[in-house]
């Protein structure tokens, strides 16, 4: 019995040590030296040091003075992140969208984009087409006494143009940047 229960035991430590603690400090290790921010959670500070949150990761922000974010069905938990599973054709995904479009909605400016009404698969996606964010400009300029001008040209710099897909603005970075933003004197 002996003869083969050793080597097997041999043979499950070793597989242990490789797979369990050999091959993840060596990536670990890898991940930190070529891609460190990455690594370590993208993560976004403001000027004092204080983690704000991860460039990769929604949040909710909110009231009038921040650019809203797109819905989350887990409730920007990234432990219950998922889509919220609704057909297109449930009648409680057609509600919700229309109570979030009439609340949503600017006079004057046309309809609600549809990234402010529907949620990602991850339900936490960090990303807004332009388009989305310039929807709710004014709201924003006007609840930090701002010039449109100002918040629109923040906005321009914060617009991302990945190697695949539409330009995004990532609602994290772009909130912080509107946090340094100062109110002209009157």
């Amino acid at each position: 019995m002996s003869t083969f229960l050793r080597p097997a035991l041999s043979l499950m430590l070793l597989m242990t040590a490789i797979t369990g603690v050999i091959y993840p400090l060596t990536v670990t290790g890898i991940a930190q030296l070529a891609f460190p921010e990455q690594a370590n959670g993208s993560l976004v500070r403001d000027s004092a040091g204080k983690v704000l949150g991860s460039a990769l990761i929604a949040q909710d922000f909110s009231g009038y003075s921040w650019f809203h974010p797109r819905p989350s069905a887990g409730a920007f938990a990234t432990v219950a992140s998922s889509a919220s599973n609704l057909a297109p054709s449930n009648p409680a995904l057609a509600t919700r969208v229309k109570d979030s479009a009439a609340q949503l909605a600017v006079p004057g400016q046309g309809p609600v984009p549809l990234a402010l009404l529907t949620t990602s698969g991850s339900g936490l996606d960090p990303h807004l087409p332009p388009e989305a964010i310039r929807y709710q400009l004014a709201r924003v300029a006007a609840a930090r006494s701002l010039p449109v001008q100002a918040v629109e040209q923040l906005v321009a710099e914060h617009i991302e143009r990945p190697l695949v897909g539409p330009p995004v603005v990532n609602v994290l970075l772009l909130n912080s940047a509107l946090a340094q933003l100062k109110s002209p004197s009157p």
